[in-house]
């Protein structure tokens, strides 16, 4: 039997919706471009994904990864990898690596981690509320230790207590002179989309490039360079130990 076509007008009404919804979805995608909610099965379903519990590899500040999945911590924001602050005696330092390498070793004093779905964000990246082994939340300790910033825009002001006391104790970025990440972001196109690699991974063209490796660990003194012992510091988990004094200068009797 030849497959019955639908009368014009109804073809016509049904391609007209099928359109104002496609133009709706454009408009609220648009609207909402910095934390766009997730436009998959699940979004129109109304599931919400099961929290996440694993070992996590750090990208930045804020940003973890457990199991494959990106997490993007709620209601904060954390110096962006390649962003450099000024500390109390107004030198530069890396404080974007800084502030990953304190989540590093926050999260390795008690694991796993386990991060509660919130939204998922215009990277795709799954919003989350993590805390550690012990129960600690890992939002409220970066922000108290003065490693990131509450983010008033998502999180409403819930980690201002904590800020403030970053502030008066003055620890972190708050030693010294340093940009929001938003801000920096806003006049750093080339940082405005998230670190592509966790911490301490590096890419084996960037090791064949320089000839070195962020294998074995290695201190001051067995390192012979001071362009060497940058390299170590800009690229490996452990090169923040080479700048004790936090100028941005690993080694710097090599320098």
């Amino acid at each position: 039997m030849p497959a019955r076509r639908l009368p014009r007008p109804l073809s016509g009404m049904l391609l007209l919706g099928v359109g104002t919804l496609a133009a709706a979805l454009t408009q609220f995608s648009m609207q909402h471009s910095d934390r766009t909610t997730n436009l998959s099965l699940s979004s129109w379903t109304g599931r919400t994904p099961a929290p996440i519990t694993g070992v996590a590899s750090v990208i930045d500040g804020d940003t973890i990864e457990v199991h494959g999945q990106r997490i993007r911590f709620n209601g904060i924001d954390a110096p962006e990898s390649k962003q450099y602050c000024d500390d109390a005696k107004g030198f530069e330092y890396p404080c974007g690596r800084r502030s990953a390498e304190a989540l590093d070793s926050f999260l390795a004093a008690s694991r796993p981690v386990q991060c509660t779905f919130v939204s998922w964000d215009r990277y795709h990246r799954y919003v989350g509320d993590c805390r550690r082994a012990d129960g600690a939340s890992v939002a409220a300790w970066m922000i108290e230790h003065g490693q990131a910033l509450d983010w008033p825009r998502y999180s409403n002001g819930a980690y201002a207590a904590e800020q403030a006391k970053a502030e008066a104790a003055k620890i972190g970025l708050w030693v010294g002179k340093f940009d929001a990440p938003w801000d920096w972001r806003a006049s750093h196109d080339d940082g405005a989309a998230p670190a592509s690699q966790p911490l301490g991974i590096v890419s084996r063209k960037l090791v064949a490039q320089s000839g070195y490796s962020c294998e074995p660990r290695r201190t001051c003194k067995q390192i012979g360079s001071c362009d060497e012992a940058q390299w170590y510091l800009q690229n490996c988990s452990w090169g923040g130990k080479l700048d004790r004094d936090g100028d941005g200068v690993a080694c710097e009797t090599l320098c």
